[in-house]
Formats: structure tokens, sequence, C-alpha cells
């Protein structure tokens, strides 16, 4: 790298627009049409690729979660992007990070340099530790990366190699993996009808798609707001939020806003009306598109009682009715997580790609 390609390189605060086809949009598109080649390339699959339209409410009510974002030109291109994301509320210390580079700027500073504004930009939001997320395919190569949790590997990248050299530590690997709907759904039949035998009759079903009735935000704000806690994360730092009425009615209205549909299906505890497990299924304005599976999670107070098989059977048979013509889901699970990766080996899930935590301390 010289002298010259670093004063050629000129790094800008994103402009955000108020649609995803207006005119001063163009640096927007090209950040997310950015991330989908990134996400192609070190994935080895398209499954990932996001829409401006869906992404673009998430920027414009940032009432729960703080977005900046950065282009990189040269010679007036735009030859990288990145963003920066965290929770709005006061106290937060974690902030994630996202890079999107492509070949042939890796070879000339582009990445460095956006990870270094948005470390800038972290540390004048007084976030103190820094997460990012690298995804890498199934295929095998000299110099595997293993995480700190001993669970899964991966192989190395662009991103990840700039990673290891700027003081970041691989603290975890997730798995993604596929299910195609190309079939029946006997499996998932069977499963469901055998868990719910074994829960018995403390449990009940509900589900809905959004918006998430009056009745149901406190319980699943409760259960998202879990994520944090309950979720094997290795030694990754990372906040609890409040997800109060309020917020699952925000997020709801921001999907919706995207033009994204979600399905919901959770367990309630009877005896103590307790919302304690829960599956989300989401796709896009193209219902031909892939699904993907969100935050699936069992409360640690009931784990052992098959719920996890509940939620992901009854939303996986009930996604039939909304999205029949999509033809696989999506979802990622830490590889330390065997119970739930277990639950997705039985129901015919298979890996697609994988997945990197990465996390570093600013002070």
């Amino acid at each position: 790298m010289t002298d010259t390609t670093l004063v050629d390189l000129v790094i800008t605060d994103m402009i955000v627009p108020t649609r995803a086809d207006a005119s001063d949009g163009a640096e927007f598109r090209a950040m997310v049409e950015l991330g989908n080649r990134s996400a192609e390339l070190d994935a080895g699959i398209d499954d990932l690729s996001d829409t401006p339209e869906q992404v673009l409410p998430g920027w414009l009510d940032q009432t729960d979660r703080l977005r900046r974002g950065f282009i990189a030109r040269r010679g007036g291109e735009i030859v990288g992007a990145a963003v920066l994301t965290t929770a709005s509320a006061a106290g937060t210390t974690a902030a994630e990070l996202e890079l999107m580079v492509v070949p042939p700027h890796w070879q000339t500073g582009v990445g460095r340099a956006l990870l270094e504004r948005t470390e800038q930009e972290a540390n004048a939001l007084g976030r103190t530790v820094l997460h990012l997320w690298t995804l890498h395919p199934t295929t095998r190569t000299d110099g595997m990366l293993s995480p700190a949790t001993g669970w899964g590997e991966v192989a190395p990248t662009s991103l990840s190699e700039l990673l290891a050299a700027s003081g970041y530590a691989l603290e975890q690997v997730e798995r993604n993996s596929v299910l195609l709907l190309d079939g029946p759904l006997e499996m998932a039949e069977q499963r469901l009808a055998e868990a719910t035998a074994f829960a018995g009759p403390e449990y009940r079903v509900v589900a809905w798609t959004l918006p998430t009735p009056p009745e149901f935000r406190s319980g699943y704000g409760g259960v998202i707001a879990r994520m944090a806690t309950d979720v094997p994360s290795g030694d990754l730092e990372i906040d609890e939020e409040v997800w109060d009425d309020g917020r699952v009615a925000r997020r709801d209205a921001t999907l919706l806003a995207g033009g994204q549909t979600m399905s919901v299906a959770a367990v309630i505890h009877e005896p103590t009306g307790d919302m304690v497990a829960f599956n989300e299924l989401l796709i896009g304005a193209d219902r031909t598109g892939v699904t993907h599976q969100w935050g699936t999670l069992v409360t640690k107070e009931h784990r052992g009682k098959r719920l996890g098989t509940i939620v992901k059977c009854a939303n996986l048979l009930r996604w039939r009715d909304v999205a029949p013509e999509s033809p696989k889901i999506s979802t990622f699970n830490a590889e330390e997580n065997r119970p739930m990766l277990d639950i997705n080996e039985a129901i015919g899930f298979v890996p697609a790609s994988y997945a990197g935590a990465w996390q570093k301390r600013l002070r």
C-alpha cells in the first residue's frame, strides 16, 4: 500500500435518503449492494441478500438503535462502505460494525481505513466493546480459524485477516443452516406431535403474523430481551436491553414498512401466563425469496420440555400458508448450541455457510 492510495481515499458520512429510490439515495443503495456482494463472496452462497427498501426503515427510525454509515471513494468511485450500529439506551457499552469491501479493493487499504473510521465513531459515542461478524464458506482450507469457545472452525477471508491484525479476537462460530421447502414436512409434523405430548398441557402454542397483537406484546418483548442473556455467546460482551410494548410495536412497524412479513410462534406457560419460548420466520416483499429464521429462544427455566422443537415446527408448518413459494429457510446458531442444532438436524436443516463473531475492547 502506497501513500498515494491513502491520499486518494476519501471517507464521508453516508447520506440516508427518505426513500430508497430517491435521487440522493445512491450511496445508500451502493452500501446495500456492497453488503450483498461481500456476503456472497465470503459465504459462497447468495441466500443472505437484502434490498434497500427492506433496510431503509431501520435507518429512518433510530429510537432504539443508532446507525451510522460511511462511504469510501477513490477517484469519485465508491469502493467500500461501513456501518456502525448500537443501542441508543444510556449505559450501552457495545457497538456492532460492518465492513463492505470487495476485490480488488481489499489490497488498497480501503478495509483498514473504514475500520479505523467506524472505531473512531464508536469511541466518540462512548462505546468500549466492538463486535463484527464475518461470513465463511463450508469448504475447508489451510489455516482454519478456531474461536475461543473451542466449537467450530472457519476458513480465513480478507476481512478475518484484517480483524486479526487489528486487535480483534474470534470469540464464537455460528453455523448457517438451510432447510429446503420443496417437499412434504412430515418430519416436522411428527416432531411437533411428539414434543407437544412430552411437554404436556401446561404449555400452549400461540402464533401470529406481524403486527403483534397487543395482548402478546409484553410477553414477546420479554423473551426477545432474554436473547441477550439466555443464548450461548461465549465471551462476547452483550448489553441487556429493555423491550417494552412500545419497542415491540416500533420494530413491527419498521419491518412492515420494509415490505417484510414475519410469522411468530410462541409458547405460553399456562400456570403463570408467561411467554417462555418463541420462533420467528421472516421474508421480504419477494415471497419467492429465501425465508430467514430470526430469533429462537426457550427461557432457561423451561428448558428440557422440547419447547424449542414445538416453536420451530409449529412455525414451519404455519409458514406453508404464509409464504408457500419460498424455496428454503436459512438460520444461524452457535456451534456450541448443540440442543438447537439437534432440533434443526432432526427437521432436515443442513450446513450452508458459517459466521464468525469477533470482539475488540477499546479500553
